[in-house]
């Protein structure tokens, strides 16, 4: 269903009635009725949290894709510096905190930059245990035949084999530059040649007899398949769950939309905060906030905590951790970055 705020005007969805949508910057009223709807429907506890978003050249072994390769991780080189850099803004951390208050102990992410694990308070084998990268992660390259290797170590290779290209990223550096970085990781170099830059194969495949093994990231890319450990541990988290709250995604990935069909098919109640138009927009059980995610749910992590806010130290510091950018950039995009373009 589409609920009302008081002072949102109401846009008609087709037949499904109206959504909340404000016509300007929102108001402290409207966060604040906002997150007490999400409060309640939070409260009851054991909520899972869906986050973020949604090349097959980059596995081609044509030249064609050879070429492809080049300009992905030529651009990937330059792009992982701001990458590894970047840090949790306050959605990851009131995420993280409604983890800790444990009305949503566990979360399912579409992005792949392990910024929901940097801003968890719980031990790393305890954040693993509650949160599933559904699309995989920046942080490991990998090649077919399954030898893996972290994201930062690849860099050091490429670093080594494209000598001109570390000069260039160290320029930018000293400069201060910093090209835009797209979603997957990688910098748009329009007009840049690519065909110079290295790209190695897997070392350990060359080592075992099976030379030419393509590398990747640890990611999936639009038309490939989830493994199906994955798919079926985000099948058994939505059924080990009571509701599902979505933050910051359009759903446009079939991946992350089976999952709100499966907790529909459920009938359990599912709550949509987003900016913009959603693949489930024409579901009438799916309710829809569309106000920014951060003050929305800051408040949120407020109104359940309590005097918890002030008297957990782990608590307080969540809620009032996290790098700020631009708004319009930050909630309107999918929370944080992903692999779909």
């Amino acid at each position: 269903m589409r609920i009302s705020i008081p002072t949102i005007p109401l846009n008609v969805s087709g037949a499904n009635g109206a959504t909340m949508r404000p016509t300007g910057p929102p108001t402290s009223v409207q966060i604040q009725a906002a997150a007490e709807r999400i409060a309640t429907f939070l409260k009851p506890k054991n909520a899972l949290v869906l986050t973020g978003a949604g090349y097959q050249e980059l596995m081609d072994s044509s030249p064609k894709g050879h070429a492809f390769r080049q300009r992905y991780w030529a651009g990937g080189y330059l792009g992982w510096r701001h990458v590894f850099r970047s840090d949790p803004n306050p959605t990851h951390y009131a995420l993280a905190a409604l983890q800790y208050l444990d009305v949503a102990p566990r979360l399912i992410t579409q992005n792949v930059d392990g910024l929901h694990q940097r801003a968890s308070p719980f031990s790393e084998q305890e954040t693993s245990n509650r949160t599933l990268e559904l699309h995989g992660t920046l942080q490991t390259v990998r090649c077919l035949r399954g030898h893996r290797m972290p994201r930062e170590e690849f860099q050091e290779v490429l670093s080594k084999l494209n000598p001109a290209w570390k000069a260039y990223a160290d320029e930018l550096d000293r400069t201060e530059e910093k090209p835009r970085t797209n979603p997957d990781g990688d910098v748009d170099l329009g007009g840049v040649r690519f065909a110079d830059f290295v790209v190695p194969e897997c070392a350990e495949c060359a080592a075992e007899g099976h030379p030419g093994s393509i590398l990747k990231l640890e990611v999936i890319f639009f038309g490939e398949s989830i493994p199906d450990k994955v798919k079926e541990r985000s099948f058994r988290m939505v059924d080990d769950s009571d509701r599902l709250l979505l933050v910051g995604t359009t759903l446009a990935t079939f991946s992350a939309f089976r999952l709100v069909k499966h907790a529909l098919e459920q009938q359990k109640p599912v709550l949509l905060l987003n900016l913009g138009p959603a693949r489930t927009d024409n579901i009438p059980e799916v309710e829809k906030i569309e106000l920014p995610s951060r003050e929305v749910l800051l408040e949120t992590c407020r109104l359940l905590a309590g005097t918890l806010t002030s008297e957990d130290q782990t608590l307080s510091r969540l809620l009032t951790s996290g790098v700020v950018k631009s708004p319009d950039l930050e909630d309107q995009k999918d929370t944080v970055s992903s692999a779909a373009r």
